[in-house]
């Protein structure tokens, strides 16, 4: 979440390396007050969210809705302190042997809080589940280093082979510098055996192993809320300090807002546009406004006719993006809580560069829009009727959509508009199902790591690649560049890979977020982590 580099130093080492850390919590820096990190409270800490787009399978969540709720309520072999670093969670030792091996090593003792133990079996079977083509899980993509994986049909990891209860092997495919480093992400939690007997009813009820579960049968009110109790058998860096956690789905955030004022919210990660210039003064000191590893763009996917990334299409891709003012919009909309992007990841992470070639196409340049634009008309006159900008209106970006619609409509004698889905779940349906043009696109890091940004987005068949995007020579130098284990030579790799990126322009770059939150009087230990979520383990009130 700072600015300092983030990363984990000698995953990447040839020859044996261990991942070992020690398993304690982080105590909330955030704030003073509170209980000091010492005895746990009854409170239970209300806080907002947005309903789930899925079944709660952690292989098939993708989206902050539903992961704000898998993460809390599951468990993985490592997980992120509030800078981004690791600390062991469910595992005792993860030892990088080699490029392409890694051998594992779990606590035992651990449970599901259904009782069962927790084993490697549990990781193995959920890995696999996740994998296997025919389970259509959004989070496949990343398991493609695991050797066995495959795009064409049903396949085992036959690179995970269990040495005994407590220890597992991993082996990849090629060599993926990061891989330790990806483990906390929640595409690799482990599941309970009960989960196999009905996956879709255990999606609606979840059994975890992590700090939190929910609070009883029907604990999920759909478009309503979620609520979570503490998890008595969790053993581990996440320990609750609270009596629970309630996850609100609210319509709009300035509804939030409004509730966090009040008292009736105690933590709220996303302030509406409209109290950006007041909300520092209105919440006293209980505010926070700092870099996260957060990136924000306009996608346009391949399916819109005139922007297919042909010559015709990419005209028109630099055109809009040349025709849009990010410094206005981030200083006048934002009120200077953005900044306007210079590449496609983040300057929170470890190898960021604001050097990329080819990121000129970020300059807002209205004349040259216009030129590009009447270049691409002379090869295909524009077919298309309005320009329309796809978004979810409980999110807060209608300010920002319409700005970006204004400025494009001006600078191209087009009719730019933003198209309005009323939740976020409905917005996530739409867009999978192709029903949209160009859409507004977040992307809060899974891990911390410039691959990250790069690999799930916009790879060929990566289960984020929501626009469709499809580029050999892009797959080559990311594949290049994360299987280099000098950090210097994978970083200029990646750069490499994102020139590709500016000249096709799948996704146009917009801004950087900060992560601009509050809580209400009375809360305490509010910490924000590194990717902008709160660390809802260790707030007390």
């Amino acid at each position: 979440m700072k600015r300092n580099k983030i990363g984990v130093a000698g995953l990447a080492l040839l020859g044996a390396t261990s991942l070992v850390l020690a398993g304690c919590a982080s105590g909330g820096g955030g704030n003073e007050g509170g209980n000091g990190g010492g005895e746990p409270t009854d409170a239970v800490i209300t806080t907002n969210g947005s309903e789930p787009q899925n079944p709660l399978i952690p292989t098939n969540t993708n989206e902050t809705g539903g992961g704000k709720v898998v993460d809390s309520i599951f468990a993985g072999l490592i997980s992120y302190e509030a800078d981004g670093s690791v600390v062991n969670d469910v595992a005792e030792e993860i030892t990088v042997d080699s490029p392409t091996e890694l051998t594992v090593k779990i606590r035992e003792g651990l449970t599901f809080t259904d009782g069962e133990e927790v084993t490697v079996d549990n990781f193995i079977k959920a890995w696999n589940y996740g994998a296997l083509l025919s389970n259509a899980q959004n989070a496949s993509y990343f398991f493609e280093d695991i050797e066995g994986f495959s795009y064409d049909e049903d396949s085992e990891l036959t690179g995970l082979e269990q040495v005994d209860d407590y220890t597992f092997t991993i082996t990849l495919n090629k060599p993926a510098a990061d891989f330790a480093q990806r483990l906390g992400y929640s595409a690799f939690y482990p599941l309970p055996d009960a989960a196999f007997e009905d996956m879709d009813a255990f999606g609606e009820n979840p059994i975890g192993n992590g700090p939190y579960k929910l609070a009883e049968e029907g604990a999920w009110q759909h478009d309503v809320r979620i609520d979570l109790v503490p998890n008595e058998d969790y053993d581990g860096p996440r320990a609750p300090q609270n009596g629970g956690l309630d996850i609100v789905f609210y319509a709009t955030q300035d509804a939030a807002y409004q509730d966090l004022q009040a008292g009736n919210l105690d933590v709220l990660d996303a302030i509406p546009d409209s109290a950006l210039e007041t909300y520092e003064t209105d919440l006293d000191g209980r505010s926070v406004n700092q870099p996260a590893a957060i990136f924000q763009s306009l996608t346009i996917p391949e399916w819109l006719d005139g922007f297919q990334t042909d010559e015709e299409g990419k005209l028109r891709r630099a055109a809009i993006s040349h025709a849009i003012n990010r410094d206005q919009i981030t200083d006048v909309v934002f009120k200077g809580t953005r900044t306007p992007a210079s590449d496609y990841t983040s300057p929170v992470i470890d190898g960021w560069s604001d050097s990329v070639p080819g990121n000129e196409v970020l300059d807002y340049d209205p004349e040259l829009a216009k030129e590009l634009w009447d270049q691409a008309n002379e090869i295909a006159p524009y077919s298309g009727e309005d320009f329309t900008i796809a978004y979810n209106a409980d999110g807060g970006h209608q300010t920002w959509v319409d700005a970006v619609a204004n400025s494009i409509s001006g600078a191209l004698d087009i009719t730019a508009v933003g198209e309005p889905f009323p939740d976020f779940a409905t917005y996530l349906d739409a867009r999978d199902n192709e029903q949209v043009g160009a859409f507004r696109a977040g992307w809060q890091a899974d891990y911390p790591g410039l691959y990250n940004f790069l690999g799930p987005l916009y790879a060929t068949g990566a289960g984020s690649n929501d626009g469709k995007y499809s580029d050999e020579r892009f797959d080559q130098l990311l594949s290049e560049g994360i299987s280099e284990t000098e950090e210097d030579a994978r970083n200029a790799t990646l750069l490499e890979a994102q020139s590709v990126l500016f000249e096709d322009l799948p996704a146009i770059p917009l801004w950087y977020s900060n992560v601009n939150g509050g809580w209400a009087d009375g809360v305490q230990n509010v910490e924000f982590g590194w990717n902008s979520v709160p660390l809802y383990s260790a707030i007390t009130k």
